[in-house]
């Protein structure tokens, strides 16, 4: 059986959109020398294709020491479901129940009209892009077994639902965020996902490199 691989991170580049809508640096300067080139990074956690940490949102999390580095690969690498969500809607408990998401999936990567509008390709952040209000949140951490959230845009929080939807996803340390997903021609289905954000001790995020295998 033949076997295909989707490559669901975006490339970073020098004019990455930011949630905070500042200018990212340039993230690769080249210093050349006489036997070769050195590349140096500068790279804001929460741009491109990331997971959040708990620490990101609760102090005592991140004063705890529950930064980038002490999130689970066994959450982050293993079998996923991509759903497609109504289109133009913010995930509310109501969008959630439609889903009609078995109990026992535990990692889902929910495809929006964010994907159909290409946000992540536009350079300024775009406040209208589709994302999760608290009760939806608080319906998939009440109803569901699922332990992976990922969202085709840079906050799986919908621009209106903010921090709050964040603390009820992050305040058990038992769901890990990832955002910012390119899940254009991906069908929807089970594939296995496997993602490895870097070892950065001390930061509340981390970009990564995200796989789906079918």
């Amino acid at each position: 059986m033949a076997t295909l691989t989707s490559d669901v991170a975006y490339p970073t580049v020098p004019d990455d959109c930011l949630l905070s809508g500042e200018d990212v640096p340039v993230p690769i300067r080249r210093e050349v020398y006489d036997n070769g080139r050195i590349f140096d990074i500068s790279h804001n956690v929460h741009s491109g294709t990331h997971v959040d940490a708990p620490g990101h949102v609760f102090d005592h999390f991140y004063d705890a020491g529950f930064d980038a580095d002490t999130l689970d690969l066994e959450v982050l690498n293993g079998p996923a479901l991509v759903v497609d969500v109504p289109r133009d809607k913010n995930i509310t408990a109501e969008v959630m129940k439609a889903l009609n998401i078995p109990r026992g999936v535990r990692r889902v990567l929910f495809r929006t009209s964010n994907t159909d509008r290409k946000l992540m390709w536009k350079k300024e952040f775009d406040t209208s892009y589709v994302g999760f209000m608290k009760d939806g949140a608080k319906w998939l951490v009440e109803n569901t077994d699922i332990k992976l959230v990922g969202l085709d845009y840079l906050n799986v929080a919908a621009w209106d639902g903010g921090v709050p939807t964040h603390h009820v996803f992050l305040e058990r340390r038992e769901v890990i965020l990832l955002e910012g997903l390119k899940l254009d021609g991906v069908p929807a289905g089970i594939y296995s996902v496997h993602c490895l954000p870097l070892r950065l001790i001390g930061a509340d995020g981390s970009p990564t490199r995200c796989i789906l295998i079918k």
